[in-house]
């Protein structure tokens, strides 16, 4: 009997494209901050990791109470507009039930709030492929994708040596989080890192339909 491995997959830049609705609340936050606002474009390096992380690279400062100030003012946008100014990449809808059909057991792990993640899915109508969702707190716990990834394969009773699990993820953050876990790693192409980002990754994917062959091909095994 063949088994297929549980397959992890980010959200942000690998289900669906986020740009616009996080950096214009990112945008919106250091405007509310009379802070001056970056070219759009130049906030993209705050897609996939946590955002408290880059608040403090944009406000140049470890200030706890700023940073918070920052992600206050983000949510005020993001949560009623800002999370719905998103994209589905081409091709995801058709694979995520393509590998859902053929038997994977499929959870969401992204550093976003559960709240939103949930939300999103739903809105775009990617829910029913996925188990679970995995996502932080709002206050910023697991917000790291190393601690999300050690919670969810203890809620899930996962041990990635008796059973292979692969994270999916287009940010170096899903790979090194994912190695620190015992899982492999596929980097994705279309999302927002670079090509030296996903070098240490297990394998690439360059189309989403590439992806359920990868995992077959690679990480499938007779039980």
């Amino acid at each position: 009997m063949l088994q297929f491995p549980v397959v992890l997959f980010d959200l942000d830049g690998t289900l669906t494209d986020p740009k616009e609705g996080i950096t214009r609340s990112i945008a919106y936050a250091l405007e509310s901050m009379a802070r001056t606002v970056p070219d759009i474009d130049d906030l993209r390096f705050a897609i996939g990791p946590p955002l408290r992380d880059s608040f403090a690279t944009l406000l140049d400062t470890s200030d706890t109470q700023a940073i918070e100030r920052a992600m206050h003012h983000y949510r005020e946008r993001f949560s009623s507009i800002g999370l719905f100014e998103n994209a589905v990449y081409p091709g995801i809808p058709e694979t995520l039930a393509a590998m859902k059909s053929a038997g994977y057991k499929m959870l969401l792990a992204t550093a976003k709030p559960h709240v939103y993640a949930t939300r999103i899915l739903e809105h775009f109508e990617l829910s029913a492929p996925f188990d679970a969702v995995y996502g932080c707190e709002l206050d910023g716990t697991r917000q790291h994708k190393t601690d999300l990834i050690a919670y969810l394969l203890e809620q899930e009773r996962i041990n990635p040596t008796d059973q292979p699990t692969v994270m999916i993820g287009d940010r170096v953050h899903d790979i090194v989080a994912a190695h620190a876990n015992g899982c492999e790693a596929i980097g994705v192409t279309w999302g927002y890192g670079s090509a030296s980002e996903l070098r240490e990754a297990n394998l690439i994917a360059h189309r989403p339909a590439d992806l359920a062959n990868l995992i077959a091909n690679n990480y499938s095994r007779t039980a």
